[in-house]
């Protein structure tokens, strides 16, 4: 049986050495922080006219790409029409609704730039409290409008 100096000698030789793993002072096998993609890079300083003339054309080729995936208004027009000609009867009041059957039937006609809108997260995201399973067609065309 180890004496209690003999325990306490253990317990902080044991200490010391978990301590100088986890302070650094030895090499661990754990290397996964060296897989972390960078994210930050500084500005370009103002003598760097190379490195500012590389932020700006990416940048631009950026919004370039981004505008192009923004619908047009002949785009929203024609979405707006095929939501109007595929409405599910009855309205309630003055506003036009469809079911998940037509908005599907819309989201397959409505062209590639459309197709990221048609989705069963989106139609459960403004399905209310209506009876018969339907969203408002005016809320998704607003929802298309704000979110594309």
């Amino acid at each position: 049986k180890k004496t209690e100096q003999e325990l306490k000698d253990e317990e902080m030789e044991l200490f010391t050495k978990y301590y100088m793993e986890w302070k650094g002072g030895r090499k661990s096998g754990n290397t996964s922080y060296a897989n972390i993609p960078r994210f930050y890079y500084r500005l370009p300083a103002e003598d760097e006219i190379l490195l500012q003339k590389l932020r700006e054309e990416s940048r631009a080729v950026f919004l370039q790409r981004k505008s192009r995936e923004l619908l047009d208004n002949e785009e929203l027009q024609n979405l707006w029409f095929l939501l109007d000609k595929h409405q599910t009867s009855p309205m309630i009041g003055e506003e036009a609704m469809i079911n998940y059957e037509n908005f599907l039937k819309v989201g397959e006609k409505a062209g590639p730039k459309c197709k990221q809108f048609f989705t069963a997260k989106i139609f459960a995201k403004l399905l209310h409290n209506d009876p018969y399973g339907r969203i408002s067609i005016m809320q998704f065309f607003n929802y298309v409008m704000r979110k594309g």
